[in-house]
């Protein structure tokens, strides 16, 4: 779909099933017996395939996140994908994986069998996981220290890639007459012995129709800019104004460049959050109505997970919202910082800056679909971004009103697609296949 000289825009729906403010749960209105409901997911990812969106993403943490008290607890995300993948057939299907938290067979084993499930539409979300909650739950008292699990990360996707690679695209041959179901001869150990892992290989998991899943990336540190431009083919991230997104796109296109790779194809989706009605006023009144469902003590709770449970110095609510990033761990620098970029771009106090957590830290808009429309077009023209991972602050609703009206202003436009490109999550974004580094020719 994206080619240089033929640019095309991109949809990626982080799927969140209430939607992606934290009070969306208690409109008036929402089903709540259905929130564990695997059909009533299906229906929001066919809602988004029949927007002829190019992906579902799905987040996760091996931890339960913030206070439960406040939120719709999810399910293991490639469980649930595989579960997506039988019910729809065009969509991408992206899941969240730890780097710290995996082992590379199991991890390459298990998005093999989805892409294999899928028809070649997986995607991995690489992590390394900067939280002490999730090391507690594995048994580590302390996380390992920032550029330490970047480093440990390269060698982890590099088994995983390795591993991928293990079976040529045409080792099963499946010849009943000569007794031959795979040739050996194309599936490969990869004996990787490395500085962290030792693998034998080959995986056991044959080759997907796209070659490998896509991979993933929302690095916000030097390191993780480093690391998205080195292996990322997408990239998610949270840029508030357009002036910071045309810098972060510049900046991972030209890293990406310095690692030999070509920048078109890697595809930077900066988050937006919407709340969408027929008139500007309308969707004011609604994001004002989610506003009140807030309760208090949730914006305390969402800033301590955002610094990892470090306790922070007394912040009175009245005054301006304090810049300590320097003062905190390398791991929490980079999102601290977003807060405080957030909170000087709106000007506002801590009390408020509190408040305004619970709606999320990515860009929220608030306004009609042709507003919407006119905003992705400015990004995606003034190269802020190839496209957008979608976060509806509401759902259903969010992702109804998105495909039923922003979708064709955008292809009324010429920006968006009117039909599939092919089959596998690949082709949406015009990339090739990948073929196995053992392929002769």
């Amino acid at each position: 779909m994206t080619r240089q000289g033929d640019r095309r825009l991109h949809v990626n729906l982080h799927l969140d099933q209430a939607g992606h403010h934290i009070a969306a749960w208690r409109r008036n209105g929402h089903d709540l017996s259905r929130y564990d409901d695997i059909t009533y997911d299906i229906e929001l990812v066919r809602l988004a395939e029949r927007g002829l969106l190019d992906s579902i993403f799905i987040a996760d943490a091996p931890m339960l996140l913030h206070n439960a008290r406040y939120r719709v607890p999810f399910l293991e995300p490639i469980t649930l994908l595989a579960a997506y993948a039988v019910a729809t057939s065009r969509i991408g299907l992206i899941a969240t994986a730890s780097t710290t938290y995996f082992e590379p067979y199991n991890l390459a084993r298990q998005f093999a069998s989805l892409d294999r499930i899928s028809g070649g539409r997986a995607g991995w979300n690489i992590v390394t996981t900067a939280l002490t909650g999730a090391a507690r739950n594995f048994g580590d008292r302390e996380l390992r220290d920032h550029d330490g699990r970047y480093r440990d990360a390269e060698e982890f996707v590099d088994v995983v890639t390795k591993l991928w690679d293990s079976w040529e695209a045409d080792a099963v041959v499946a010849d009943p007459a000569g007794g031959v179901f795979v040739d050996t001869g194309k599936v490969h150990a990869i004996d990787h012995r490395g500085r962290v892992f030792d693998v034998a290989g080959p995986l056991n998991v044959p080759r997907s129709a796209q070659g490998r899943p896509l991979l993933v990336q929302a690095g916000a540190s030097e390191a993780g800019r480093s690391f998205g431009a080195r292996f990322g083919e997408v990239i998610f991230t949270n840029q508030l104004s357009l002036e910071s997104a045309r810098a972060y796109y510049a900046d991972i296109k030209r890293r990406a460049a310095g690692f030999g790779r070509a920048p078109e194809e890697i595809f930077i989706l900066p988050g937006i959050k919407p709340v969408l009605a027929s008139t500007e006023a309308e969707a004011r009144r609604r994001a004002a109505e989610l506003a009140e469902l807030i309760e208090p003590e949730i914006g305390r709770t969402i800033l301590t997970w955002q610094v990892d449970g470090i306790e922070l110095p007394e912040m009175p609510l009245d005054e301006p919202f304090p810049d300590l990033t320097a003062t905190l761990p390398p791991e929490v620098r980079s999102r601290y910082a977003r807060l405080v970029e957030m909170a000087r771009q709106h000007d506002m106090t801590t009390g408020r800056l509190l408040r305004r957590l619970a709606a999320g830290t990515h860009r929220e808009f608030i306004g009609t679909p042709e507003m919407l429309a006119d905003d992705m077009e400015e990004w995606f023209r003034a190269h802020g971004a190839d496209g957008f991972t979608l976060q509806p602050q509401e759902l259903p609703e969010g992702l109804e009103v998105f495909v039923d009206h922003v979708v064709p202003i955008l292809q009324r436009r010429g920006l968006f697609r009117r039909e599939y490109e092919g089959t596998t999550l690949r082709d949406l974004f015009g990339l090739p296949p990948v073929p196995s580094r053992h392929a002769v020719g």
